[in-house]
């Protein structure tokens, strides 16, 4: 089987610039959450830190994710794959729920993400 590197190049700068998104969009969520914290009275401050805390997290490991996929590492591919998956189960709650607007773009981020990881033959 012969492989052509430049699709295998393209792919996996597609892959790693929608994980760099999705890390971003993580990172302003977990902003986002730290001001509600400090701009509100009646929230739940431990839960509230306990979300935020997942949210850096689930950053930081996208982040890492689409670094591993610029440098052809095949560490980054499980975990981008698995919280894709995860993403593609919160998408369904929130079409169960309604919300349509967080829902749809979590999808259009997770199925080409999923697609482009699952498809870049390791070298």
């Amino acid at each position: 089987m012969v492989m052509d590197h430049s699709k295998q190049d393209g792919k996996r700068s597609i892959v790693s610039s929608l994980l760099y998104i999705e890390g971003a969009v993580l990172l302003a969520l977990a902003l986002w959450l730290g001001v509600l914290a400090m701009t509100h009275e009646d929230e739940e401050i431990r839960p509230l830190l306990g979300e935020i805390l997942f949210a850096l997290a689930g950053s930081g490991g996208l982040i890492a994710c689409a670094r591993g996929f610029a440098r052809k590492k095949s560490f980054a591919r499980a975990p981008a794959v698995l919280a894709n998956l995860i993403a593609l189960g919160v998408a369904s709650y929130q079409f169960q729920g309604g919300f349509y607007i967080g829902a749809i773009p979590l999808v259009a981020i997770a199925i080409p993400t999923l697609y482009f990881a699952l498809t870049i033959i390791p070298e």
